[in-house]
């Protein structure tokens, strides 16, 4: 995307955030975070590609807050095996996972993906993104689907209401509104799970105190159903249930209140009528009773109604133009301010938008071209600025298996809003669904009792726990080497050595001996050099740094038996099917053997053999500083201040350390001698692959790896050590067939995402277009986008094509 592009997008983000502010700008800025991955089910060896949205909870604007997100790679034995720190633009990130031996992925199994900002920890765990993958062996022939099958099936023991039996399954109740009040018609929920938490199909009937049917039940939609009840006093009801193998179990049902007010919701013509229902025992207590009715989107108050009572039925329509889409609380308070009945309701909105994504074809040849059409536009047809990813995979299974994991909208709008495991949760965003709207009010009505996330808007101290990040920080404390007494005015330097250079930091400790380096944007692995001074050049104190990143939160990651495995087991055949017509062997797609030694020799020199070197040995002696050291064992050089030259020359050396070139000579200060290993001089003929810069001669410097076990002086005013920054994310390759090069490899024959662009924004005119070639296989293509308005419109657009020969 040109920076043009970028700015517009981004402007327009601007825009709409300030005119969110100015009307809410009490509203605190909680983050909430998503991330796209490229598939759901993946081979050992290959990779997970991401996209990070962070955005604000209340309205879903991509939200400038934090700069670091920590993507974590939690494997089946709840370890986190990777940790990525993704950087954050404007709320967009992406980067990468390795699922090979080397990255931590040590055998096959169900994987979580968790991501949180170090400002997130502040509200608790609700606010931690979370999404499982598999990972599968293709070459593993311990498990087949008719095993897999076999044990994902429930056990057939006895059920009955003894607390010492194990149910094969568990039905609760939920009246709508809360509760049941005599006299009163109301809805009544159910959901029912086996005893590892999966939906199952279940029907029954209900019956009062003295055996006689009020009411039939069945499960119409995982799990769920709903029947009327209208309770009568004196009577207690329960239900008999039973399931397809016949086990039976009688459930009571909660107990109706003598008094009391709820309410109810029922669609009618695409309007959402609420009606606040009562008996004639509470309003012959309260006549005219005064009750308000307040409805929040995520913990943000959009309507309040007041309504004095006087008959047992009262019926509105709920104005939804005052509302964002989503998930509304709707509670009823009495006259003294107190919840009396509460209902939620998903509040669906016409947004001006048209998201389209088309190949150019519908049917391609292998190794064919492909080109991806993307418009994002206002219905008037004018930009609509967003930010999308698009994946292009192999779906390896028919195209008529629908997939109804968790994509932005379902995590956006509806998963990240209430508590629990949803089941196939984009199933409830799939616009060719006639009944997802009727479905999701049962799952609204049912789990989303289990526990509300925004019953109450999550507390904002004035002093958090935890702040945005904007960039990294090294900071510490430098105290008297024997004793606690701070060094006040100590001169602090930081260097960072990376593959991008060197950066040199300098500041001084403060009267309690603090220091701090912050505002510091660097990628991969540095070698951190720290020291402090004082003010007459020698080491002095004792440095104590704090943490660089914060610790990650806990792992409490239980994977549940579903029905995942069948799934897994049918891409698992295709996929082997795949590679052995195509002679990929296991060997070709397992991660590449790292072999770990112990060290022998010094490090090699990297400019052919040099005129001198001299390496430092366990029985060299002590040097005060870097020069001392070179002009004590480098002949014919000579050292003035901070300036090396040799004698045959007039100017200086040009000096490379760890292969990087200092241009400075004050650069040289922060190498200390006890962290060097070894020193080429290069002042003759040899010097000419340095082209000008070598003219005067070359110095090479070699430190040791700080994280090796060598002989070493303990230098409590120094440090060495590697730290990492921002996670240096990898571009996806795509191959083209027509120009090999190095990279392309035999499995990119039978690959299994084809494409993988994180970063896809439309231009002025609402377009964009993405191109590549297909694998050599005949399969179905599944091309997904999704991604996020600048208005805050999560959008999930799928295409399917095919490739025959």
């Amino acid at each position: 995307m040109t920076k043009q592009l970028l700015k517009c997008f981004l402007a327009c983000i601007l825009a709409t955030t300030l005119l969110n502010a100015q009307e809410k700008n009490e509203i605190p800025s909680i983050e909430k975070i998503y991330i796209h991955t490229d598939r759901s089910f993946y081979t050992v060896g290959e990779s997970v590609w991401y996209k990070a949205y962070l955005v604000y909870a209340y309205n879903n604007l991509l939200l400038d807050n934090s700069h670091i997100l920590y993507v974590e790679l939690v494997s089946p034995d709840s370890k986190i095996i990777a940790r990525n720190k993704t950087q954050l633009d404007n709320g967009l990130g992406y980067g990468d996972f390795k699922l090979t031996d080397s990255g931590g992925v040590k055998k096959v199994g169900t994987y979580q993906i968790r991501a949180y900002t170090n400002y997130s920890r502040n509200f608790g765990n609700d606010f931690v993104f979370k999404k499982e993958i598999e990972v599968i062996d293709v070459f593993d022939k311990q498990t087949d689907t008719k095993e897999a099958a076999s044990k994902l099936k429930p056990k057939t023991a006895e059920v009955n209401t003894n607390e010492a039996s194990q149910n094969t399954f568990n039905v609760q109740f939920f009246p709508e509104g809360g509760s049941l009040i005599n006299d009163v018609q109301s809805t009544v929920a159910f959901k029912a799970v086996d005893n590892h938490g999966n939906p199952i199909k279940i029907e029954g009937k209900v019956f009062d105190s003295n055996e006689e049917l009020v009411g039939m039940l069945y499960s119409s939609h995982e799990g769920m159903g709903k029947f009327q009840l209208k309770p009568q006093k004196g009577n207690q009801y329960h239900a008999k249930i039973s399931i397809s193998d016949g086990n039976q179990i009688e459930v009571p049902l909660p107990k109706a209140h003598e008094t009391g007010y709820l309410l109810s919701c029922k669609k009618v013509k695409d309007k959402d009528i609420i009606t606040i229902k009562t008996n004639s025992e509470t309003l012959a207590q309260q006549p005219n009773a005064p009750l308000t009715i307040v409805g929040a989107t995520r913990g943000v108050g959009y309507f309040e109604g007041r309504q004095s009572v006087s008959s047992t039925i009262f019926s509105f329509e709920l104005p939804k133009t005052n509302f964002p889409e989503g998930i509304t609380q709707l509670t009823l308070y009495d006259a003294s301010l107190r919840p009396q009945s509460e209902r939620l309701v998903y509040i669906e909105k016409e947004q001006d938008l048209q998201v389209t994504v088309a190949t150019d074809k519908k049917v391609y040849k292998p190794s064919e071209k492909v080109t991806v059409n993307i418009s994002s536009k206002t219905n008037a047809g004018a930009l609509a600025s967003a930010s999308f990813s698009l994946s292009c995979t192999d779906l390896n299974r028919p195209e008529d298996a629908k997939d109804y994991g968790t994509n932005i909208s379902s995590y956006f709008l509806m998963e990240s809003d209430i508590r629990g495991q949803v089941h196939n949760p984009s199933y409830y965003f799939d616009a060719s669904n006639s009944n997802r709207l009727y479905h999701l009010d049962l799952l609204l009505l049912t789990q989303g009792w289990r526990g509300f996330l925004w019953k109450e808007m999550p507390k904002i101290s004035d002093s958090l726990n935890y702040q945005p990040e904007k960039a990294f920080t090294i900071a510490g404390r430098v105290k008297q080497l024997f004793g606690n007494k701070p060094k006040a005015n100590s001169n602090m330097t930081l260097a960072l050595m990376g593959k991008t250079g060197i950066n040199i930091f300098d500041t001084e400790t403060d009267s309690l001996g603090m220091f701090k380096f912050d505002n510091l944007v660097f990628y991969g692995k540095a070698n951190m050099f720290l020291n402090s001074k004082n003010d007459k050049g020698k080491g002095k104190g004792e440095i104590i740094t704090f943490p660089f990143e914060p610790d990650p939160i806990p792992v409490a990651f239980e994977k549940q038996s579903t029905s995942l495995p069948l799934v897994t087991n049918a891409v698992k055949e295709t996929i082997l099917r795949k590679y052995v017509n195509y002679g990929i062997a296991p060997e070709n797609v397992l991660d590449e053997v790292e072999i770990i030694a112990k060290k022998k020799n010094t490090t090699p020199s990297l400019y052919g053999i040099a005129d001198y070197s001299y390496v430092v040995g366990d029985e060299s002696p002590v040097f005060n500083d870097i020069y001392q050291l070179i002009q004590h064992n480098i002949p014919g050089v000579i050292v003035d201040g901070n300036t090396v030259r040799f004698m045959r020359f007039s100017e200086p050396a040009h000096i490379i350390l760890d292969g990087i070139s200092l241009f400075d000579p004050s650069q040289l200060d922060f190498i200390l001698p006890d962290n060097v290993e070894k020193i080429d001089a290069i002042k003759g003929p040899s010097a000419a692959i340095f082209g000008s810069e070598g003219a005067n001669g070359v110095i090479a410097i070699y430190t040791k790896d700080p994280t090796a076990n060598v002989r070493s002086k303990k230098e409590f005013h120094n440090i060495n050590q590697n730290i990492e920054g921002f996670y240096d994310a990898r571009v996806f390759y795509s191959p083209d067939p027509n120009k090999p090069s190095l990279e392309m490899q035999n499995t990119d024959a039978v690959r299994n995402t084809l494409y993988w662009n994180p970063y896809i924004h439309p231009d002025q005119t609402g377009t964009s277009q993405a191109s590549y070639y297909n694998s050599e296989v005949e399969t179905t293509v599944k091309v997904t986008l999704e991604g996020i308005t600048a208005t805050g419109i999560p959008v999930v657009k799928k295409v399917f094509y095919t490739i025959e020969k």
